[in-house]
């Protein structure tokens, strides 16, 4: 096997044997007794773990003597992820919209074949891809804009009736309320005590809006200067209660609402993060490219960073791609724990 693996030989192994979608680009699996080399979410029979190697990439296996499956198509995953980074570009330079058809062909793959694998990169279809992007201009546009209807022009809507139809779910607000810094907005909040240290659960009637260790209601207030801030009480109780629980005990309750925004990008990840089950992590590497953009590791990282609603969008299921943890926001102490409470055995502390 290669040096040159971004992960264990026994880590590769058991992401083989689970049939690791994630996997796939990671690493390829080569097996000795038939001369064929896989990707690690191939649907063939597993062979025995004494007949199998790793390699780094296809590359690496072909110069070995191994030849593609046929079945699993392992040279696919590269071109695949390609196509998705380029559609990613195309669809953010275009400025009228670009519809699948259009995409599919100019990425190459037939249109329902690449809306299934637009979907399983980035958590999001084509279509719902745009409509972040356009929500995402919106929202700084109307910072900017000397009229809400200037504001929607600029974002690229063909009209104001579609932005209003898709504003209050994507922006938790209504356009004007935006426009002032979320003047008219009510954030209700309350300080939770957790195993962990003390927690500030805050929400409006959409959902939460930030959760976060350490922090108090000055802070919030900071960060949401326009909005009317209240203390919680019997309306945020419940929603409170869950939130708990998910320290206490990660991955019980991951349908909690939110209402957090960022770029498409950011939102890309952050659904990706929210999509790894309990006891599993994922790279920088794995979230940029699930979210898009395969060269975009570091961007990956400032989106975990930027993530505004702790435990909710799990963050401490991301590390390096060498195994070790990387950074956490609210310390790697509590990362550590939090990991550990759903299972995952640190190849690196």
């Amino acid at each position: 096997m290669s040096n040159d693996l971004p992960l264990s030989e026994d880590a590769a192994w058991s992401a083989f044997l689970a049939h690791d979608r994630h996997s796939d680009g990671r690493f390829i699996v080569a097996v000795t007794t038939t001369g064929i080399y896989c990707k690690p979410s191939c649907p063939a029979r597993r062979p025995k773990r004494e007949n199998v190697a790793f390699y780094p990439d296809a590359d690496a296996a072909r110069a070995a003597g191994f030849r593609a499956c046929l079945r699993c198509k392992p040279d696919e995953t590269g071109r695949d992820r390609l196509a998705v980074a380029r559609a990613v570009a195309l669809i953010e330079g275009a400025e009228d919209g670009i519809g699948l058809d259009e995409l599919a062909a100019q990425v190459g793959y037939a249109p329902h074949h690449f809306h299934r694998l637009f979907k399983r990169a980035t958590g999001v279809t084509p279509a719902a891809y745009a409509r972040g992007l356009r929500a995402r201009r919106a929202a700084e546009a109307l910072k900017a804009e000397a009229t809400v209807t200037g504001a929607i022009y600029e974002a690229g809507y063909s009209a104001p009736s579609r932005f209003y139809e898709t504003a209050n779910a994507r922006l938790g607000m209504t356009p004007s309320a935006w426009r002032r810094g979320g003047a008219g907005v009510t954030i209700r909040w309350t300080i939770a005590d957790t195993s962990l240290g003390p927690l500030l659960i805050a929400a409006t009637g959409k959902g939460l809006c930030r959760v976060a260790f350490d922090e108090d209601a000055i802070q919030l207030a900071r960060r949401f200067p326009a909005a009317e801030i209240e203390q919680g009480g019997a309306a945020l109780a419940e929603l409170a209660a869950r939130v708990v629980a998910e320290v206490e005990a990660p991955g019980r309750h991951a349908d909690l609402p939110l209402d957090v925004q960022g770029t498409a990008f950011q939102e890309a990840v952050w659904q990706a993060l929210r999509a790894i089950p309990p006891g599993e992590t994922r790279s920088y590497a794995q979230l940029a490219a699930e979210a898009g953009n395969p060269r975009a590791v570091r961007a990956a990282g400032t989106a975990c960073g930027a993530n505004h609603v702790a435990i909710v969008i799990p963050c401490h299921r991301a590390q390096r791609a060498d195994g070790s943890m990387g950074g956490y926001a609210y310390g790697i102490d509590r990362k550590l724990v939090l990991r550990r409470r759903e299972g995952v055995e640190e190849e690196q502390a």
